[in-house]
């Protein structure tokens, strides 16, 4: 299994422990069905203007297998993709949609099971005009994502690893994951307790 498939089993709260708020999409970015599994990929990166879709539309012909399609959109009034689009998607291989932006065809993706993290649905489509680089840096649920960055998301949200930091933040986050799993409820009480007890107290805290 390489180091992105690894990264399946960990979950978006012990990235965001590791990683911080910068790399964490905002609370817009969510699963448009449930429940959606865990996804995890290399970032393909697409940039969409207000009202066009065209290369995401390119860009499930070109992403590779395993890919995260992650999208940054103009407007929240056009949808960049149906049910289609997601068939052919996930047909290729293709891991999940993060799309800063809208789709349509809700019911027809949550038959399929595609995962489409995302702002909402609207019914509709955006035009096919306006051609734009592919996997150039975008800016998405106010990330900023490259080509080849790790990105992963469930029902909690959304979080992006850069890709020089894949090895660090997977090492750490395993650790992370052994202690907690070693430690019981009734430890971790007692720990929780101490340690809000002494803010508490040195914030001058009676009671």
């Amino acid at each position: 299994m390489n180091a992105v498939e690894e990264f399946k089993k960990i979950p978006t709260t012990t990235l965001a422990d590791l990683l911080g708020r910068a790399q964490v999409m905002d609370i817009g970015m969510r699963p448009l069905w449930s429940p959606i599994p865990r996804v995890a990929g290399p970032a393909f990166t697409v940039r969409c203007p207000a009202g066009d879709n065209l290369m995401l539309h390119a860009a499930i012909h070109r992403a590779e297998p395993g890919s995260v399609v992650v999208v940054e959109s103009g407007d929240l009034d056009y949808a960049l993709a149906g049910g289609n689009v997601c068939a052919v998607a996930q047909r290729r291989g293709i891991a999940a949609f993060v799309a800063d932006g809208v789709i349509r065809d809700l019911a027809e993706v949550r038959e399929l099971g595609f995962p489409v993290f995302a702002r909402g649905v609207i019914p509709i489509p955006g035009t096919k005009k306006a051609v734009r680089p592919l996997n150039a840096p975008v800016r998405c649920g106010g990330v900023r994502v490259a080509a080849g960055d790790v990105v992963v998301a469930d029902e909690e949200g959304v979080v992006v690893t850069p890709r020089e930091d894949w090895e660090r933040v997977l090492t750490e986050a395993r650790r992370k994951l052994a202690k907690e799993a070693e430690e019981s409820l009734d430890a971790w009480e007692r720990a929780h307790r101490a340690r809000i007890d002494a803010i508490l107290s040195d914030g001058g805290f009676e009671g």
